[in-house]
């Protein structure tokens, strides 16, 4: 879970503000090479409540989008959304139809309630929550509104879902915007990806470096992350971020940590546990959580089904 205060100072610096956001604590991404022996604690997710606050950031991030665009030709903002604190963005799963109500997917640490606890999840919340939709270039087109929060959860993974009551071809009509599209298969080592920030409006280009057995931090623990190569050095406010691949297009993970200052373990310094429990530490490493898991857990109508056959998401 990542804490963008300087970032934002920087910003609102650039945008001539002369007020002090307010920062939460989040995920965050880190990671130089150091090896210990066992026994980790639980991680939380890189750009998390790192995020600042979307009022007096907004400005900010906008005078931002002018310094840093996209980086990858195929890769662009349109579909993606900016928070109060947080990135996301607009999904459909590969059998969602048009009628459908459109999903919006984060990070669990990006909730508004604050992050959920070590082994808990939340179905079906109310949620009147809003998120800014961004078109290609990174211009927010539309505000956008949850009915429900469909899902959440930071334990093996660290995402949220929120439901709209909006359906995917509303927005596209309205905005001539697509949902981006959760891909169905696990992402493969060397596979050429985009962390797209709707928050920042920037664009990160890197390769995935492999895989994280568990990923520990605080007290919580993912499992099977994907681990960036450097080049993908995200910050707070990143959290939440569609990862996609740039062949694709598809999204194949949620950016949510990185270790920060080379601790272990501990929160904004996440550390790996491989099957042996042997622990690595790379201080300056950012890492992601795979989606795939929930193409399996939706059926019609963007309907969650934590018992339908393949789905594999914890339950409460």
């Amino acid at each position: 879970m990542r804490k963008p205060l300087v970032v934002a100072l920087c910003a609102l610096a650039l945008a001539g503000a002369g007020v002090t956001p307010a920062v939460a604590a989040a995920p965050t991404p880190t990671g130089a090479d150091t090896a210990a022996g066992a026994g980790a604690g639980s991680g939380s997710g890189s750009a998390t409540v790192l995020d600042v606050v979307d009022g007096v950031a907004g400005t900010a991030t906008d005078t931002l989008s002018g310094l840093t665009g996209p980086k990858a030709a195929a890769v662009n903002f349109a579909g993606t959304v900016s928070l109060s604190n947080c990135s996301g963005s607009v999904v459909r799963l590969p059998h969602s139809a048009d009628d459908d109500p459109a999903l919006v997917l984060t990070n669990g640490h990006c909730l508004e309630s604050g992050f959920p606890a070590a082994g808990e999840v939340l179905v079906d919340r109310a949620s009147s929550r809003s998120f800014g939709l961004l078109n290609s270039a990174g211009s927010r087109v539309a505000t956008l509104r949850a009915n429900r929060l469909v899902y959440a959860t930071m334990t093996d993974t660290d995402a949220a879902v929120y439901r709209l009551g909006t359906t995917y071809a509303q927005i596209r009509s309205a905005y001539g915007i697509d949902a981006l599209t959760l891909s169905a298969t696990r992402p493969a080592a060397g596979t050429a990806i985009s962390v797209v920030s709707g928050y920042w409006k920037r664009i990160y280009t890197c390769s995935v470096d492999g895989f994280a057995h568990r990923l520990k931090e605080g007290n919580w623990t993912w499992k099977d992350s994907v681990r960036y190569t450097p080049a993908c050095d995200t910050i707070g406010g990143t959290s939440g971020s569609p990862v996609v691949d740039d062949a694709t297009g598809k999204v194949v993970a949620v950016n949510n940590t990185g270790n920060e200052d080379g601790a272990r373990c501990t929160v904004n310094n996440p550390c790996e546990v491989d099957a042996n429990g042997v622990v690595t530490v790379r201080q300056g490493i950012n890492y992601a959580q795979q989606t795939y898991p929930f193409t399996a857990c939706f059926g019609t109508g963007s309907r969650l089904d934590l018992g339908a056959s393949g789905c594999t998401l914890p339950k409460p």
